[in-house]
């Protein structure tokens, strides 16, 4: 294996390893990677030498940040049609993962957001190191929680996908395993170690129950019975009444800043990432998808993502002027239009 490239990829005894290499850029998804991840998978679903797929990253920082925002940014704005290509590649990669017929182990460390959870939450083992931080935080940039959350973010404990959504609120290592984000943890230093081990061995379960140690008691526990009064509400002005509501309350300065949190985000990614849990809780992962699909061709045509992506990334200066500035100027309709059906250019799923 050359240590060159974006994404490496090697077969090592039982094992097929890929590492995403671009630990600069905090492992940004690109389409490029995509378009190579995807193949060597199905190649390695074939080979019966490879009896389950490890995925890592390069680099301690993180296991990937998410996709190439900047890079779709530029796309968006000039109009190419790659920013859909990517996404359309992408989704179909992420549907790929949540079917893989072999163990798919994904060693995660550092940041993992939006595109990186989508390499790693569908697979069958997700084991955190010790410097986890797991977040959805797209609808600070205007667009909205993908590449499967529609479907994995309404089946965590009680209403923490739709705080998750909403809020971006990052989790540790403790809270992720604690909801079912990781199925296991293990000590950071011995994430090579683990990978040799599981390089000369079939039984994948046993192996990682072997690695597997115990990272300390979540936070989330306590804050659940808050989570669930306010955010199983049916609207987003709902869930900031209810969090408005418990000023006065053992939890008055967490609902506090959680609701204000709440209101520095896109108006509209929110009502969508709140529809999106909806609907998710009732649709099978491929809809789930395609859902996901109809939403993302609609935001590119909107200005959101771009005024997000210049706040936040471009110029920095965090002050997004989101169009439109209220949840009460952004109405079902409008909402509605973003999962209308796309007809013939639905998402092509297998």
């Amino acid at each position: 294996m050359s240590d060159d490239g974006e994404v490496l990829f090697e077969r090592r005894g039982r094992a097929g390893v890929i590492t995403l290499n671009r630990p600069k850029a905090l492992n940004a998804l690109t389409l490029d990677m995509v378009r190579k991840i995807h193949p060597r998978l199905e190649e390695w679903a074939r080979d019966d030498g490879i009896a389950h797929v490890v995925i890592r990253a390069a680099g301690e920082r993180a296991f990937c940040a998410g996709g190439d925002i900047r890079r779709l940014y530029d796309w968006g704005r000039a109009g190419d049609p790659t920013a859909i290509d990517f996404y359309r590649e992408e989704y179909r990669l992420n549907t790929y993962i949540k079917r893989y017929p072999k163990p798919y182990v994904a060693l995660i460390d550092g940041i993992v957001m939006g595109g990186g959870v989508g390499l790693s939450i569908h697979g069958s083992h997700r084991v955190g190191g010790a410097r986890v931080v797991f977040a959805m935080p797209e609808t600070g940039i205007g667009l909205f929680p993908d590449v499967g959350g529609t479907y994995f973010l309404p089946r965590l404990p009680g209403a923490l996908g739709a705080y998750l959504a909403l809020t971006g609120a990052r989790l540790k290592a403790a809270d992720s395993l604690w909801a079912g984000i990781l199925t296991h943890c293990i000590d950071t230093e011995r994430a090579d170690e683990l990978v040799e081990v599981l390089s000369s061995v079939d039984d994948v379960d046993a192996a990682l129950s072997a690695a597997a140690v115990d990272p300390g008691a979540p936070t989330l526990p306590d804050y659940m019975p808050v989570i669930d009064r306010c955010f199983a509400a049916d609207s987003v002005e709902e869930v900031l009444a209810r969090l408005d509501a418990e000023a006065g309350s053992d939890d008055g300065d967490w609902a506090r800043e959680t609701a204000a949190t709440i209101r520095t985000k896109s108006p509209t990614s929110l009502k969508i990432a709140l529809r999106q849990m909806q609907l998710g809780a009732r649709s099978d992962f491929e809809e789930c998808m395609r859902i996901e699909f109809r939403i993302v061709n609609r935001v590119y045509g909107g200005s959101d993502f771009y005024e997000g992506v210049r706040a936040v990334i471009v110029d920095k200066d965090n002050a997004p002027q989101w169009q439109p500035g209220s949840l009460g100027d952004v109405s079902e309709g409008d909402v509605d239009a973003y999962f209308a059906s796309l007809g013939k250019d639905e998402l092509p799923l297998p």
